[in-house]
């Protein structure tokens, strides 16, 4: 497969960001997006609705169908996944993006922050790809990519910080590992993380713009995607990314088109991290000896 022409793709939280992100890459190929997110109003503080990623997404070249999804809502799951295969005649590739982020203590996250991060993060990236399965499992090269970080479980302490959040994203990434089993050889699963922050409007809102000059653009993640759902889906699969180092096996050696125009290249490329805190370049290099 050389592009993701004719290719469906589900994208979950695809109204702005990274989600919008790999759909507008899928879109360059003619690929059909399936624009899965809650919101169809315009956010006070987000831009974005699933209306106006639509007209991004056809605008590229792309054919978009805008769904209006809460993912702890099984009944609007269903309907999605319905109007998708009606709309396509089938799912290609699903994009387990969408998560709820609200990084605090323990003693600062109540239940129903608790609830929300699992009902989202977790819940909903299994119902979404349970009930996906049966398409994928008809699609010619089916992939099920999930935006979740490395799984590495002997730092204690990069979990400290906000443990609600951090295990509601590793559950992420052990799904992916037990469907990649589970399905070997039929279906591809494989998590991708980025190795710094991306600047995207619900980071901007969390950090304040000081933050801008020291993260990615979400086209690196998009452009990792890409490289990824071109892979065999029968070999290709239980895989943890970075989204550079997929960058640099497919030859990509200058990373400076994704950083901010006011940023400093060699500061960045000096201070390198993966992001949330999970793990440090220099203990990733270990960790690969």
């Amino acid at each position: 497969m050389t592009n993701l022409a004719g290719k469906t793709l589900f994208v979950t939280g695809a109204s702005r960001g990274i989600g919008l992100s790999i759909a507008l890459r899928a879109a360059q190929d003619g690929a059909n997006v399936v624009i899965v997110a809650k919101t169809v109003e315009p956010h006070p503080s987000l831009p974005g609705t699933i209306y106006t990623a639509a007209d991004e997404i056809e605008a590229a070249g792309g054919k978009a169908l805008p769904v209006p999804v809460d993912l702890r809502d099984d009944d609007a799951v269903d309907a999605a996944i319905a109007k998708a295969v009606d709309h396509f005649g089938g799912i290609d590739i699903v994009v387990n993006n969408a998560s709820a982020m609200f990084r605090k203590p323990t003693l600062e996250t109540d239940m129903k922050r608790f609830d929300l991060l699992f009902g989202i993060n977790t819940r909903g990236t299994y119902q979404v790809t349970r009930k996906c399965l049966p398409f994928l499992l008809q699609a010619e090269n089916p992939h099920v990519l999930t935006i979740a970080p490395l799984p590495i479980f002997d730092h204690p302490e990069k979990f400290k910080p906000y443990p609600a959040y951090m295990i509601s994203k590793m559950n992420m990434a052990l799904l992916s590992m037990a469907w990649a089993e589970e399905f070997r050889g039929k279906v591809a699963f494989n998590a991708l993380w980025p190795r710094t922050a991306i600047w995207t409007a619900a980071v901007q809102a969390l950090r304040g713009e000081e933050g801008a000059t020291r993260a990615r653009s979400p086209k690196i993640m998009a452009d990792a995607a890409w490289h990824v759902l071109m892979q065999d889906a029968r070999s290709f699969t239980g895989r943890f990314m970075l989204d550079d180092d997929i960058l640099r096996d497919a030859g990509v050696t200058d990373f400076t088109q994704y950083y901010h125009p006011d940023a400093d290249a060699a500061d960045m490329n000096a201070n390198l991290w993966v992001s949330h805190g999970l793990l440090s370049v220099g203990e990733s290099q270990k960790h690969a000896e």
